[in-house]
């Protein structure tokens, strides 16, 4: 019977257990160094690999959820938004909302950190262990309407119809057509009592039905979104992006 270090590598991989094969060279040697009994060598063994797979899925689906950028929760600045605390953030990472089916509307102009918040907590979902899938209002409506003729938009739907927390970013920013307004109703029903949605918007949900143009349209879609919903209004403060923003005229490479 074969016993190299090789064959046995490849009897883990023939078995799925590809990282352990290749931390098995590793592990052994740790574990002549520190004679390790037969049970402390499998229980390291099985342990790895179960902390490979758990890093790998988020990978995956950090990678699925296509947010705009990596922004944490731990980056968010509270001294800039004084409309959240730093209590409020702790309740919000519990994710007891999430786990109950409540839904998260932020409401504010444009660039008070409403996508960061957004983001930073479907980041910290992921860690958590659920599935979320992040989009833009504009780049929702093209999936949406292209659902039935390209498998890249089918494949996006279907991850978003599968998603614990779906977060819709800058909604309402444009007025919406009858089909566009009509899909975009039966998403937000097909995800109703499933998934829990994080919307951001500069617009308040009374200012929605000038761009939904079927006011029975709005009153079904704002029924379901705001039947279990905390409204989170961020102060009309100076935008975030404009007072951190950098300018030229103070880069030491321009010249006078």
């Amino acid at each position: 019977m074969n016993h190299s270090l090789e064959h046995i590598q490849q009897q883990l991989r023939s078995l799925r257990l590809s990282e352990s094969a290749d931390y098995l060279p590793t592990l052994i040697t740790q574990a002549e160094s520190d004679e390790w009994t037969y049970q402390m060598f499998l229980t390291r063994l099985a342990e790895y690999e179960q902390k490979r797979r758990d890093e790998k899925q988020i990978e995956r689906r950090l990678k699925w959820a296509a947010f705009p950028s990596y922004k944490t929760l731990d980056a968010f600045n509270l001294n800039e938004q004084q409309s959240l605390s730093k209590k409020h953030i702790s309740q919000l990472k519990e994710f007891t909302w999430l786990d109950q089916l409540y839904s998260l509307i932020l409401l504010g102009p444009p660039g008070v950190g409403k996508t960061h918040l957004a983001t930073g907590l479907g980041i910290e979902a992921i860690y958590q262990g659920y599935k979320v899938s992040f989009i833009s209002m504009g780049d929702l409506i093209h999936t949406l309407k292209t659902e039935d003729i390209i498998r890249k938009s089918q494949t996006k739907m279907k991850r978003i119809r599968e998603s614990n927390l779906v977060i819709i970013d800058d909604l309402m920013f444009m007025a919406m057509d009858n089909r566009e307004a009509n899909l975009f109703f039966h998403l937000i029903n097909d995800l109703y009592d499933k998934s829990s949605i994080i919307l951001t918007s500069n617009k308040a949900p009374n200012e929605w039905g000038d761009l939904l143009g079927d006011p029975g349209l709005t009153t079904a879609i704002l029924d379901r979104i705001i039947h279990r919903a905390e409204v989170i209004h961020f102060r009309n403060d100076d935008s975030y992006r404009m007072k951190h923003r950098s300018s030229i005229f103070e880069n030491k490479s321009v010249q006078n």
